[in-house]
């Protein structure tokens, strides 16, 4: 089996448009929610969302290759470039048919169908746009991020809603682990900041409906109320340690463990017991071969809705036990929102980046306890603490659980 470490990091988020400014961002407890501005949303009810700032897709990607990508395309293809520019990986000296691609998206090119059905109604059909199609696929971001990096080996994209970076991520471990690559990109990316993506999740009641952007993602706060929308893009460049070494890489830390589960209950709701999300969190442990004692951290789901949050407390009670109360948990969606199927991918970033720096990023907003949620959320300002285990948890709509399990890197 070969052990599995991270090379390179890239991301897109409303902290930051590299992983070094979102991770500044979480450290420094900055709230990177906004007033809404791509679109007029005055009549969804609907006032705040984590928007990108100063995102200009020429810095990642030549301009005609922009524009025939979707939003979120562009977001998955500039996390990857920076995270192959980290990496300092020679694509000229690599065997790209053993470098692979592993990106997921929630819902994929949801600007691109929402324009394109807007138009066909507006004009007929014949006015749809030739790469209508192309666009609007999810799997395009793992397919265009291939095409930018020559990467020729396993190319394939994860749907598993909110999940759906996380697995990306634990399915190129294992496809390390295994001997079947030597290097994978891996995380998620999103673009759903939108008329029919905002709509669509406030008629489930799913997002806050606060007009305050310091009140709107509160996750384990009493007065959640739903989930703010995000946007932007996740990778690791995850690369087998054999590989690493023999090309001098840098290394920034390893992934030891993955769980993932299902919860076989509800389309949209958690299991209320947490045993579901629980389950996945042994199994990474499991995998790992360590106990819930060895965790320092885990940056939780906490979505800031009623349901995730008190079943994810539950859900680490199911897995940790005793020590539940021990570990140091926070959500950083307090900051960025919830970036959805990107969520997993830079949530990872901040798990790396915890451990390289012995800093937990804090929950911000949490200011009303909840006597359902009753660990330690880290509740907002960060604190240093010296950690060597850090998980990762993501949940989707259809009972999709995730958790990626990382160590931090001693040089050994």
């Amino acid at each position: 089996m070969n052990r599995v470490v991270i090379t390179g990091m890239g991301a897109v988020t409303p902290l930051g448009n590299s992983a070094d400014a979102f991770w500044e961002g979480l450290k420094a407890g900055k709230n990177g929610i906004k007033a809404i501005t791509k679109f007029d949303a005055s009549e969804t009810g609907i006032s705040v969302a984590g928007e990108l700032k100063d995102f200009d897709p020429k810095e990642f990607m030549d301009r005609k290759v922009a524009k025939r990508m979707d939003e979120y395309s562009q977001f998955g293809v500039a996390a990857a470039v920076q995270a192959v520019e980290m990496s300092g990986i020679d694509t000229e000296k690599t065997n790209m048919d053993r470098f692979g691609v592993i990106v997921g998206s929630g819902i994929g090119g949801l600007n691109a169908m929402e324009q394109q059905i807007i138009k066909m109604h507006d004009k007929g059909p014949q006015r749809v746009a030739p790469l209508f199609v192309p666009m609007a696929i999810g799997n395009m971001v793992a397919g265009n991020i291939s095409i930018a990096i020559g990467a020729r080996g396993i190319n394939t994209s994860i749907v598993t809603a909110c999940a759906s970076g996380n697995n990306s991520i634990g399915e190129a471990f294992r496809n390390i682990k295994h001997g079947y690559s030597d290097v994978i990109i891996a995380g998620g990316a999103e673009g759903t900041i939108n008329e029919i993506g905002i709509a669509g999740f406030a008629a489930l009641n799913a997002l806050s409906t606060s007009s305050d952007p310091d009140r709107a993602s509160i996750p384990f706060d009493k007065e959640r109320h739903g989930f703010v929308m995000g946007e932007g893009a996740g990778v690791l460049m995850l690369e087998s340690l054999d590989h690493a070494l023999e090309r001098g890489a840098t290394i920034y830390g390893e992934i030891v463990g993955y769980g993932a589960t299902g919860d076989g209950y509800h389309m949209t709701a958690p299991s209320p017991d947490g045993s579901g999300a629980g389950r996945a969190m042994k199994l990474a442990m499991e995998e790992a071969g360590i106990t819930p004692a060895d965790i320092g951290y885990i940056n939780a789901h906490g979505t800031s809705t009623p349901a995730n949050d008190s079943s994810e407390t539950q859900a680490i009670k199911y897995a940790f036990g005793d020590a539940a109360k021990d570990v140091a948990i926070s959500s950083t969606k307090s900051m960025t929102g919830h970036l959805l199927g990107a969520a997993g991918g830079i949530e990872a970033v901040a798990c790396v980046k915890a451990l390289q720096e012995n800093f937990l990023p804090p929950t911000i907003g949490l200011q009303v306890p909840d006597e359902d949620c009753d660990l330690d959320y880290i509740p907002n300002v960060g604190k240093e603490k010296e950690i060597q285990y850090a998980l990762n948890n993501s949940l989707g709509f259809g009972g999709h659980n995730a958790v990626t399990l990382f160590k931090k890197w001693e040089g050994k």
